[in-house]
Order: C-alpha cells, then structure tokens, then sequence
C-alpha cells in the first residue's frame, strides 16, 4: 500500500514539476522579463544598415512601402525533417509597431543549416492590414522576389511592381541562391 502511495506521490509531483517548468519556459519564450525588444531591434536596425548597403535599391521600395518587416536571423536546419525559425520587427514610417517570429517547417532530401536575413516591404496599405490583422499570416507563392541570381541590384521591374508584397533574402556575404520564404507562417510575440 505505502509503495502505491509513493509512486502516486511521486506521479503528482511529476505532473505539478512539469507543469511548472511549461509555465516557466512559456515565459521565457516570451521573453518575460528579458531583454528581447532591445535585441531584436538592435539587429534590426543592422540588418537594414547592411541591406541599404549592400542592395542601394531597396532604399526606394523601403520608401514607397506602407510597412516592413524586418527578419534579423533566420536560422534553417534539416536531416531528413527540416525547419527554420526567426524573430523580427514590423515598422511603419521607420517605427517598430510589432514584433513577429518566422517558422517553417519542411519535409524530403534535405540535410546542412544555413542562416539568412529577409525583409518583407508590403507595397500596399491592404496588404499591410490583412499581414497585422491574421492570427499566422503565410508567406505565398504571390511574393515577388526582389534580387536577380547574382544579388547585384533590385530588378527594375521591382521598383515599379503592383505586387503587394516584395521580399528581399539575403546573407551577409549576399544573396542566399534558391531562397524562398514560401511556406513560413509569420505569428504577432511578445518579445
């Protein structure tokens, strides 16, 4: 009887120690108490320095565009299962409004990790609304990607575009060849 009651006793501190400990990463997660705005703001502000850098072009979409999102980071790995995850800033006017993590998750013959950058210029005030209002906003096939293969210069149809939405990906020695950001699903955090 006193062994049952031990591994009941035992079961239920379990249970209460791991309910604890979600809670507790839940928060970390959040960045409850960390220092996430300032960081990630940091790195967005570098990661606009470099692009308008590197890409001089995309100082004019950044300047006809009613938002951008800002992607510092996006770490990509996969053996077989493969996902990538990042954290980033929307500003409107040159003003951080929100913050916004990317995740993705794939599938088939996969295997390395990479890291890249990418900033979404969202050329229109309806798309900017529908990306602020959805719960998870997806990134489509409907993305007009900004650099050609060789990552020298916007395309200059790009600049004169009625896409809604111009993605710009990149790395810091340039283009990442074959990068798409179709599939990643963009959710509203609490840094």
């Amino acid at each position: 009887m006193s062994r049952f009651s031990n591994s009941a006793l035992t079961r239920r501190y379990f249970t209460l120690g791991a309910l604890a400990g979600t809670g507790a990463l839940a928060a970390c997660g959040n960045g409850i108490g960390s220092r996430g705005p300032e960081t990630i703001d940091a790195r967005v502000d570098s990661t606009l320095n470099f692009m308008y850098n590197e890409f001089p072009g995309t100082q004019q979409l950044a300047s006809q565009a009613a938002g951008i999102l800002v992607m510092p980071l996006v770490t990509e790995a996969g053996l077989g299962l493969g996902g990538a995850y990042g954290r980033g800033a929307l500003q409107v006017q040159n003003s951080t409004v929100d913050y916004y993590s990317a995740a993705r998750a794939s599938a088939g013959i996969q295997i390395g990790a990479q890291q890249y950058a990418h900033v979404l210029f969202f050329m229109t005030n309806e798309a900017l609304f529908g990306f602020r209002q959805s719960s998870g906003w997806a990134a489509g096939a409907d993305i007009e990607y900004a650099l050609n293969d060789n990552a020298e210069s916007i395309k200059a149809e790009t600049t004169t575009s009625l896409a809604p939405v111009i993605a710009v990906v990149f790395g810091q020695t340039g283009l990442r060849l074959g990068a798409t950001i179709e599939g990643s699903k963009y959710t509203r955090i609490i840094p």
